[in-house]
């Protein structure tokens, strides 16, 4: 089977407060829910139509059972997702003061069984067939799964479309001059890379976005995605750019927005959909998840991404585009 998304990386169980506004040590109800970068993108690609699956792993234990219930629940095939005996399933917790403010408990010890993916484990043929192959930042921060990564990058050998989520995350590394490194050796695989200002400058150095846009390209990717927070999205390749405009929504839960954005984005690519109405798209598929309190399980539908769009707009994948 060959897949329109493999995505590779981290996966988890979230554990978000039901009540905003106050510190985990005054909350007193949770509500869990799937999560983890890689898996997020996978099912917000699936919600719009998508094949997707993912490489990653669990412990095994029952938060990794629910993992799996959850990711088969959502229409991503997990065949691909392990459990690791020695190491339980990552939890993570976060704190809810929006509009922007969203703090970022991590509980990935004594290690992740997502940084134990190992290469004689990976099918690197469905890696080098999918139409689009999705890795992160975060799995390069640590053996055995750094190698798998760039093996999986190698083995692609920039077919299709290959994505970069640089996925900048500081506590998962002590050495920040490490991860420049490894980020810039990936990026010598990858067609597209995307990322915020401060992945960026991990990445290449700088926070400008026409300079960080500018030196993706010049390191080899096809098309630039650079998040630009209240100022938007600015998208470049050699041959145009584009900036999409913030969609303005009432922010309840602003950390699952960017891989709802990624599973769009995917969406747009497959597609063939112009660059504008691609950026336009994935802006609202990422507005309409910062207004929702979930993760996983907010990533929308593609008509209610079109409900938020302008009807009239010419920058609408409706008008330049069909809808997959």
């Amino acid at each position: 089977m060959q897949f329109d998304l493999i995505t590779m990386g981290r996966l988890g169980v979230d554990v978000y407060p039901l009540q905003t506004g106050v510190s985990l040590a005054e909350v007193s109800s949770f509500g869990k829910y799937l999560g983890g970068t890689a898996a997020n993108v996978a099912i917000a690609a699936a919600r719009l139509g998508r094949s997707t699956s993912l490489i990653s792993r669990t412990g095994a234990d029952p938060f990794g059972e629910y993992l799996h219930a959850q990711l088969r629940e959502f229409g991503v095939d997990d065949r691909w997702v392990t459990a690791v005996q020695r190491y339980p399933t990552p939890v993570t917790f976060c704190e809810l003061f929006p509009p922007d403010e969203f703090p970022l408990y991590f509980y990935r010890y004594p290690k992740a069984p997502d940084l134990e993916i190992r290469t004689e484990e990976l099918d690197l043929d469905a890696v080098a067939a999918a139409r689009i192959f999705w890795m992160t930042g975060t799995g390069l921060a640590e053996e055995p799964s750094r190698s798998s990564t760039l093996d999986a990058l190698r083995r692609r050998a920039k077919r299709g479309t290959t994505v970069f989520d640089l996925d900048w995350r500081p506590m998962f590394w002590p050495d920040h001059a490490e991860a420049t490194r490894w980020y810039r050796e990936a990026l010598q695989h990858v067609t597209v890379a995307v990322g915020n200002v401060d992945e960026c400058e991990t990445a290449v150095g700088t926070r400008d976005p026409d300079a960080a846009a500018d030196a993706l390209l010049a390191a080899g990717v096809e098309l630039a995605v650079v998040k630009q927070g209240p100022k938007g999205v600015l998208a470049r390749t050699r041959a145009e750019e584009t900036v999409a405009p913030p969609v303005p929504v009432d922010v309840v839960n602003g950390l699952g927005a960017g891989d709802a954005f990624g599973g769009a984005l995917c969406h747009g690519l497959l597609g063939e959909w112009d660059l504008a109405p691609t950026m336009r798209f994935a802006n609202a598929a990422g507005a309409l998840v910062a207004s929702r309190l979930a993760c996983s399980s907010a990533m929308p539908h593609e008509h209610e991404v079109d409900a938020l769009l302008p009807p009239d707009s010419p920058d609408s994948p409706k008008a330049q585009a069909p809808s997959a």
